[in-house]
């Protein structure tokens, strides 16, 4: 891991997916104070896992990592909430449950930003650009890559005027956890 990086987001999918477009688009219009000045694109980590099974393989082993990088790094963890979970907060027990029995201490888990979509990304994308989306089905695909970066802006200024939009479930679920990152940064 690059020194300069102060956000790792571990997240399903290859490299070149709509995950990582997302997010680096999303927190790179953010822009959040404590990552400025914003310097190369090392600032942010996307760090691609495959599947739920393999991310949660590595969690432990980046949490420590961002320990061992100081109190500035912040892990997200971005996962699919898929018809086996309830929702986020069933997910993200499942996921202290592997890190509890990895020895990963609860304080360094509680500093974990998770940002847990339902079903798909691509329904937080299908409501940014449309208003709408039905988190019990899956989004439809994303168009173009462009569309993606284009959603995730649109998300970055909802969150910016704290426009008072009512969001699918997962997606107020997730604001609230970067919410709370912000005021711990503050």
């Amino acid at each position: 891991m690059h020194s300069g990086t102060q956000i790792v987001c571990l997240h399903e999918g290859v490299a070149s997916n709509t995950d990582a477009v997302f997010i680096y688009a999303l927190i790179k219009a953010l822009n959040p104070s404590w990552l400025r000045p914003w310097t190369g694109s090392n600032v942010v980590r996307t760090r691609p896992c495959g599947g739920r099974a393999s991310l949660m393989q590595r969690i432990p082993d980046e949490i420590a990592a961002c320990r061992s990088m100081g109190g500035s790094t912040v892990l997200m963890v971005w996962a699919d909430v898929d018809d086996d979970m309830a929702d986020g907060d069933a997910l993200k027990r499942k996921f202290w449950q592997h890190c509890k029995a990895a020895g990963v201490q609860e304080s360094d888990f509680d500093d974990v930003v998770f940002v847990f979509a339902k079903d798909r990304l691509e329904n937080w994308i299908e409501f940014l650009e449309t208003g709408r989306t039905d988190e019990a089905v899956e989004g439809p695909r994303a168009k173009s890559l462009r569309s993606v970066r284009d959603a995730a802006r649109r998300l970055a200024m909802l969150c910016a005027t704290q426009a008072d939009t009512k969001l699918p479930p997962s997606l107020g679920w997730s604001c609230a956890n970067w919410r709370q990152l912000v005021a711990r940064m503050s």
